[in-house]
């Protein structure tokens, strides 16, 4: 199980005494691992060649889900969700939906998280349903999306599930900044839970716009340093 400080944000929602900068950290801590698992899921799609029945944006969405359920202990996995769910709120109030993209709206990926997210284990997530606002009609079908979830995805991470440490993704980029040093870490920490067909590059960079991407020609993630400025400001504490 991973532990981070992303928990702080969690404790914040309880009323904890956390500084301003430190709560900033948390925020794009969270965003930015929940960004770095969905582009995972589409290297996986990519990679191991995985039928996709709908939107692929989507079933990225769900990966990332499941991985902060499955790495991060309770406290740790809710404090990342809380913020996640709270920067596609964010973005769906700063933004116009735009229909035609191949994302969903942010608003409906908010609820779509925060619903997996409960559905995995509704008996202790309950309160969190109720704090974010999941109307009660989506939140009887969410164990339901969940096993669906976890059905789907649950046999293509066994199969690459390491059973020793491996080499297969690869960090390229700072290790000094807030981003640079989180995704480091966490390209180190998945190397020890799956191994790749292939090598994947996971960069962290300057991109010119406040986004993260997969590119299958390159077989690399890329994660722009600019996400932490815009994160920033996203944030409403």
């Amino acid at each position: 199980m991973r532990t981070l400080t992303a928990a702080i944000s969690f404790l914040l929602c309880l009323g904890g005494g956390v500084l301003a900068s430190e709560r900033e950290d948390a925020f794009v801590e969270a965003n930015v691992l929940a960004i770095l698992y969905h582009e995972m899921g589409h290297a996986l799609i990519d990679l191991l060649a995985l039928p996709v029945f709908g939107q692929e944006e989507d079933a990225a969405d769900v990966l990332s889900v499941l991985l902060i359920h499955d790495l991060y202990d309770e406290d740790d996995a809710t404090g990342i969700i809380y913020d996640a769910a709270f920067g596609f709120l964010g973005e769906a109030q700063e933004n116009e939906p735009a229909l035609w993209d191949v994302h969903g709206p942010d608003l409906q990926r908010y609820y779509t998280m925060i619903c997996l997210f409960y559905g995995a284990n509704p008996g202790d997530r309950a309160d969190l349903a109720a704090e974010l606002d999941l109307p009660d009609e989506r939140a009887e079908t969410c164990e339901e999306e969940y096993a669906l979830a976890a059905d789907s995805w649950g046999p293509v991470l066994d199969d690459i599930t390491a059973g020793d440490p491996a080499q297969s993704m690869v960090y390229d980029g700072p290790r000094d900044t807030l981003i640079g040093a989180l995704v480091a870490e966490e390209v180190a920490a998945l190397n020890t839970d799956f191994d790749l067909p292939a090598q994947l590059d996971i960069v962290v960079g300057d991109c010119g716009e406040a986004n993260g991407f997969y590119d299958p020609e390159l077989a690399r993630i890329t994660i722009c340093t600019e996400l932490d400025g815009y994160l920033r400001d996203l944030a409403d504490f």
